[in-house]
């Protein structure tokens, strides 16, 4: 059998390239991968296997997808999700108005919407690994950690790495980590993670009933997920917007840079925000990462 080929319509305005910059966060990202053509590429797993994943944007309004792999019809809905196909902005527009600073901005990159990673350990996998880090250093990290821990596979002229199993950081031993660069503690909190995911400890389905304050405080109860990494999850794990990541030096100095304003308040920038402040997070790192203030 072949590959299932379909076309997704996502809700405009959409940006292929700007969505996947987000979800990438840096051009090294050896899972996340795009070809000099534009086409985002990835392998994702599913049942104990592996499906590549393609997507080209064929104009405003259709992507087009093509998936390999047995069971491929499966992963239709993973892709929609993790690229945000179907999440209405309009909202998070009206409010950048307020901002004359954030409406250039949205401006700028309009038609990015809110990637997702497509499962929950891969979520809790990036909360911990960024903790405390700058984006280069952290994604330094997790590119050596995928490659210590997955396998390539080739996809014609492309070696592609599934995103490391639970079960193998569950099972690795702690020299195995030694080459990372992880502390003793992230290896800790790695492991931890990947036991309360397997023993179901912690239930991903649970998570997306509850109140995203609810959530926070569930997630917070997987050894070293703090405060700001429970919100990572939430919104890079469940698309949730009306969650921000706690502010820190490096919010505020990019939002400062961007609005060329020294005296912004984050906290009034959030407040005015409120339910989609989320995106405010996408825009900061495409923002900085693109140089647009």
């Amino acid at each position: 059998m072949g590959p299932l080929r379909a076309s997704l319509v996502p809700n405009r305005p959409f940006r292929l390239d700007l969505t996947v910059d987000a979800l990438r966060r840096v051009p090294g990202n050896v899972v996340d991968v795009v070809t000099p053509d534009g086409t985002y590429v990835r392998a994702l797993n599913h049942a104990g296997a592996v499906n590549v994943v393609e997507v080209r944007q064929t104009g405003d309004d259709a992507l087009d997808v093509r998936i390999s792999g047995e069971g491929a019809s499966a992963q239709l809905p993973t892709v929609a999700a993790m690229l945000g196909t179907e999440v209405d902005l309009r909202e998070w527009y009206e409010r950048t108005e307020r901002f004359p600073w954030l409406e250039r901005l949205a401006n700028e990159l309009r038609g990015v919407k809110p990637p997702r990673y497509p499962e929950f350990w891969e979520a809790l996998c990036h909360g911990i690994v960024f903790q405390q880090l700058s984006i280069a250093a952290a994604a330094s990290t997790m590119q050596r950690f995928v490659e210590r821990f997955s396998s390539p596979i080739r996809h014609g002229a492309i070696s592609l790495h599934p995103f490391p199993r639970p079960e193998t950081i569950a099972e690795a031993h702690e020299d195995a980590f030694q080459s990372i660069g992880l502390s003793r503690m992230k290896v800790s909190y790695l492991r931890s993670a990947a036991s309360a995911v397997l023993t179901r400890a912690i239930d991903p389905c649970a998570i997306e009933r509850l109140p995203s304050a609810e959530a926070i405080t569930e997630l917070r109860t997987v050894r070293g997920i703090g405060a700001w990494s429970a919100a990572v999850v939430l919104l890079r794990g469940f698309g949730r917007l009306d969650v921000f990541p706690p502010t820190d030096s490096g919010v505020s100095r990019s939002i400062k840079l961007l609005s060329s304003n020294p005296a912004v308040d984050e906290h009034d920038v959030l407040a005015g925000l409120d339910g989609v402040r989320g995106m405010l997070y996408f825009h900061l790192l495409l923002g900085s990462l693109r140089g647009l203030n």
